[in-house]
């Protein structure tokens, strides 16, 4: 059923930006206006309190559950858990279900597609994405992906070498100059790049490679993170999913101890990497990396969690807000843009945990929940 689409004023102190903050805006036919309209027709409904630009889940995964692909149905709902924490914005990081329906419905979040994973065989989870053969076929993969997502392509970086029995660790699954031809055939589809990325040993060829965003990163290191920066590519940390690292290390300590411990270790100082991240300048994004194992709706958790790392509230408030929307390339809130708004009842830079309850959100200029 469709929402109403009515005149909504609303006010209080709203955050348009690091720099910007005004008191009140009007939307009108799913628009902004940042100036007081002529009085017309009939009343607007008034929202108020502290007012942000939609949340933006950067890597999520609509259409995908612990077992793979999910029907329609499904993944409509997983989106509209989504949109219902105050996610008007997904990157969805890989599906193996055609999410490009999801354009037409006017009551989900923005999608911002890339395809399917890309992996190799037993070396990624079953029936999450393609699975490439022969690693010569990642390029012209890659340019399908590309024409087939909207401007992102989601490759798998590593993943556990379960081949070398009891010493099955974290592999790079591509050779150096494969992926680096990969990357440059989806830069000229006009595409980014980003990668799942666990271990230490992959960061080197990433860099070299020239992607554009890592997630998880919880191998790169000190001695590489200010040439992360220096680049420009940002990081998902995903703190939700590294937080189950320590489950996943038992589940392997029989068969594969020393990946076990690996990830044991990743779990352990998870915090500490994301706040050296943090404190190197490296573009940090917020991903719950909902769809496989973790349910949609927890971009607050995440958000959470990043600050219990250090990372100082403000910050994480503009990183699952206007930070993102920016870097997504779906600019700012001025006159005139889509109004996909959340308002809240009290401020979340003073106490994150105020994401956790949206009072209203309004997607599309329509208010949808409230």
């Amino acid at each position: 059923m469709s929402v109403p689409h009515v005149p909504v004023h609303v006010k209080g102190h709203v955050l348009l930006d690091d720099d910007r903050e005004v008191g009140e805006l009007w939307v009108r036919d799913g628009r902004v206006s940042l100036t007081r309209p002529s009085p017309q027709g009939s009343a607007a409904r008034v929202l108020e309190g502290w007012v942000l630009p939609g949340l933006v889940d950067v890597h999520c995964h609509v259409g995908l559950d612990a077992g793979g692909a999910v029907d329609t149905d499904t993944a409509a709902k997983q989106a509209l858990a989504d949109r219902d924490a105050g996610v008007l914005l997904v990157r969805d990081a890989g599906s193996p279900l055609d999410t490009s329906w999801v354009h037409t419905r006017p009551d989900l979040p923005r999608l911002a597609r890339a395809g399917t994973h890309v992996a190799r065989p037993r070396r990624y989870l079953r029936d999450y994405g393609l699975e490439l053969d022969d690693v010569a076929q990642l390029p012209e993969t890659v340019r399908v992906q590309a024409r087939a997502g909207d401007g992102w392509v989601k490759l798998v970086g590593d993943w556990i070498d379960r081949d070398l029995g009891p010493d099955g660790d974290l592999r790079p699954l591509w050779p150096h100059e494969v992926l680096a031809e990969a990357v440059a055939v989806a830069h000229a589809e006009a595409a980014r790049v980003t990668v799942h990325a666990f271990s230490e040993e992959v960061v080197a060829d990433l860099l070299a490679a020239g992607v554009d965003c890592i997630e998880h990163g919880t191998g790169i290191t000190p001695e590489l993170m200010g040439e992360v920066a220096a680049r420009g590519i940002a990081v998902t940390p995903t703190l939700l999913q590294v937080a189950q690292f320590e489950a996943i290390a038992q589940q392997a300590d029989a068969k594969y101890p020393v990946y076990a411990a690996r990830m044991r270790r990743m779990h352990e100082r998870r915090h500490q990497q994301v706040r050296d991240l943090y404190d190197a300048g490296i573009q940090l994004l917020v991903g719950t990396d909902a769809g496989g194992t973790i349910g949609h709706g927890r971009i607050a958790d995440e958000c959470a969690e990043l600050v219990a790392a250090g990372v100082p509230a403000r910050d994480v408030v503009a990183m699952a807000s206007w930070r993102a929307r920016a870097y997504l390339g779906f600019g700012a809130v001025v006159e005139g843009s889509s109004a996909d708004l959340v308002v809240y009842s009290a401020d979340p830079r003073d106490d994150i945990s105020v994401l956790r309850h949206p009072t209203a959100v309004v997607l599309r200029g329509r208010v949808v929940l409230g």
